[in-house]
């Protein structure tokens, strides 16, 4: 069946962020006594908000400052702003939801000034999601909770369990299934149980959503 609405994550979704997102937090974590791998970072905080990253680093000894959240958020920013790709296929994938008129929205765990950093440097892209970007952190309904992609089915007018979510954390597929939607789970370097164990389907190139959408 054809969905009423596709609902994106937006970081390592839409947008290729998450190299510079976490390349930071691993170098502020190692100025203030926490040394930890990019890969050890992403299994603990991929899909997450940067106060629980905040708070957690701190549980495990990094000392941070009292301002570092905010300090992060704008040195990030402008790091994001020096050049961020769409994910490969994105583009495509979009045009092809246009021309069968199935809406779409983003609900981003992430603050909306950051993806205005990111989606704001790819001006097609942005207009078409005018209206339609919904953050968790501004919100006040951050992901595993379901609000966040309940909220933005009902801005579509689209019923939620014939919404699909495009995902790649564990933490958003976890929304999506409390939403009461399908979720798809990108997983471009291939097999992901984490995001698999949480009922998202699979799948490593943007190009074979049409098909899983069957469209």
């Amino acid at each position: 069946m054809k969905p009423s609405a596709v609902l994106f994550d937006c970081d390592g979704v839409l947008v290729d962020s998450e190299p510079a997102t976490f390349a930071l937090i691993q170098e502020d974590f190692a100025t203030y006594g926490l040394k930890l791998s990019i890969a050890e970072l992403e299994q603990m905080f991929i899909g997450g908000t940067i106060e629980g990253v905040a708070r957690q680093g701190r549980a495990l000894g990094a000392h941070l400052p009292t301002d570092w959240v905010e300090s992060y958020y704008q040195r990030l920013y402008a790091r994001l702003r020096s050049g961020t790709e769409l994910m490969p296929g994105i583009r495509d994938l979009l045009n092809r939801l246009d021309a069968k008129g199935i809406p779409y929205a983003v609900g981003s765990n992430g603050r909306m000034a950051k993806m205005e950093a990111t989606l704001g440097q790819h001006p097609d892209i942005r207009a078409r999601l005018a209206g339609r970007l919904f953050s968790g952190q501004d919100l006040g309904c951050p992901k595993p909770a379901p609000d966040l992609y309940l909220i933005a089915a009902r801005s579509l007018g689209a019923d939620p369990s014939r919404c699909v979510v495009i995902e790649d954390s564990p933490t958003g597929a976890r929304a999506a299934r409390a939403a009461g939607m399908r979720c798809l789970g990108f997983a471009p370097h291939g097999p992901n149980p984490r995001l698999a164990a949480e009922g998202a389907e699979i799948f490593t190139a943007m190009r074979e959503v049409p098909s899983l959408l069957g469209i």
